[in-house]
């Protein structure tokens, strides 16, 4: 252990990370980095195979994004954005109306993930207020989705480990069931089904609509939810259900925005509009926090009033649009446009899929699911029962231990061993990514097989 090291372990907190057991392992320092490998103080590299927690889109020190950034700080660094405005900001939002559905015409920026959904909750529970529907307070949402760990995206998110100590302080919303097709809860099989986990969600909505805002979801990959890809035909159906049933739908495009599906946005699979979006992580190319919720003109027009019948949106944050983070923003746009990215990537999509296809005959392997840039493969101790590890096994823990010993971070959710590439991933990279991780998951079937000797 250095003396970084040290003094890393004496003052900082790291976050969803056991302290006691951080002091047997210390946090690996970087010293440096470049496209899709990171750099250690030993010299020893990593392929960051998970973006960064999902926000790196063009690889690290892209020297696009580092021009922007530093032309930006040759003009000012901050301001504040009530009252001001800023040539960056404008012209991002410009930007993003315009890669954006045609319904959505404003943009209100925030600071990151949470943040953006907590915008656009408190939008669509404001606007039913505001047009004399007050009773529309609640909100639905998916019972394995997540949304930020802020109470209130919490409380639209699952409860689980990682947020169920907090559940005495959310606040009330209705749960739909995930459509994990792997595991359906209704026991079916998604060749013959009619998307009939959709039923929950549509007798909630039939009953409670006069009391729900809105229904938030994240389209077609539930990602801290397991990375769990879900049918196409789903998401079309929600949509047709909310309108239907007068109630906004949210789409949290946080992590599957700017090409990580293989598309701008993963929405544009389905060919829906929302009455909210909201962007963050890969908006700046992974360089710099910011948020970005999306409106319609309705629901914008429903706080446009004069100052005396208080329907102003009181939201803000201290660095909202940043003009260095809308730099960089600017900067990865521009890079999508320039480098041609969506078109480009096609080709390594496709690769993936049948790289990782190619793992369903692992022992261990129960499931393969992928979709544009990520992959997920769901670890089981038998395949016939799609019986899980158990907790205190720490399969994951295990796989990110021998993923660091072969140069790379696997950072896996419980049994589920997943990759958000960056959109830079070449060839080469994915083959030698795809085989050391079938490597890793062999050696694993041998341990596996001890445990069953007990």
């Amino acid at each position: 252990m250095n003396k970084w090291q040290e003094k890393d372990q004496r003052y900082i907190w790291h976050p969803y990370t056991q302290m006691k057991e951080a002091l047997e392992a210390p946090p690996i320092l970087i010293e440096r980095a470049e496209g899709l490998r990171l750099f250690d103080d030993m010299g020893n590299f990593y392929y960051d195979t998970i973006a960064s927690w999902w926000c790196n889109v063009h690889g690290h020190n892209h020297p696009k994004i580092n021009e922007a950034i530093k032309t930006q700080l040759n003009s000012f660094e901050h301001v504040l954005f009530a009252g001001f405005t800023h040539k960056p900001a404008i012209e991002l939002a410009e930007r993003l109306v315009r890669i954006t559905s045609p319904n959505l015409t404003r943009v209100f920026y925030s600071d990151n993930g949470s943040t953006a959904v907590e915008v656009a909750l408190k939008m669509s529970f404001q606007y039913w207020h505001n047009t004399g529907k007050p009773e529309k307070k609640k909100f639905v949402s998916l019972d394995r989705g997540y949304h930020g760990d802020t109470i209130g995206t919490m409380s639209v998110s699952g409860v689980d480990l990682f947020n169920g100590i907090f559940s005495p302080l959310f606040c009330p919303s209705f749960k739909a069931p995930t459509p994990y097709c792997y595991r359906c809860q209704l026991g079916l099989n998604r060749t013959t089904c009619d998307i009939d986990c959709l039923a929950e969600l549509e007798k909630t909505l039939k009953n409670h609509h006069q009391e729900i805002a809105a229904m938030i979801i994240e389209p077609l990959v539930a990602a801290a939810g397991g990375m769990i890809v879900y049918p196409v035909e789903y998401l079309k159906k929600v949509r047709q259900l909310t309108s239907r049933h007068d109630v906004h739908l949210i789409l949290d495009e946080v992590a599957t925005g700017f090409g990580r599906t293989g598309k701008m946005f993963a929405y544009e699979h389905a060919d829906i509009q929302a009455d909210l979006l909201c962007l963050s992580k890969g908006l700046t190319g992974g360089y710099l926090p910011l948020g970005a919720t999306l409106a319609t003109d309705e629901i914008y027009d429903a706080f446009y009033a004069d100052y005396e019948e208080k329907k102003t949106f009181y939201h803000g944050h201290t660095f909202t649009a940043n003009p260095i983070s809308c730099s960089a923003a600017l900067a990865s746009l521009r890079i999508f446009e320039e480098d041609d990215t969506l078109n480009n990537i096609q080709e390594i999509i496709a690769a993936l899929a049948e790289g990782l296809e190619e793992m369903r005959d692992l022992e261990l392997v129960g499931d393969v699911r992928h979709l544009g840039m990520i992959g997920a493969l769901e670890l089981v101790r038998d395949k016939a029962s799609k019986t899980p590890f158990g907790f205190a096994e720490r399969t994951g823990r295990r796989i990110y231990e021998k993923g660091l010993a072969q140069n790379l971070i696997l950072r896996p959710l419980g049994n589920i061993v997943y990759l958000y590439l960056p959109l830079i991933t070449t060839g080469k990279d994915l083959d030698y990514i795809l085989g050391t991780i079938r490597q890793i998951i062999a050696s694993l079937r041998l341990e596996a097989s001890s445990f069953r000797d007990f």
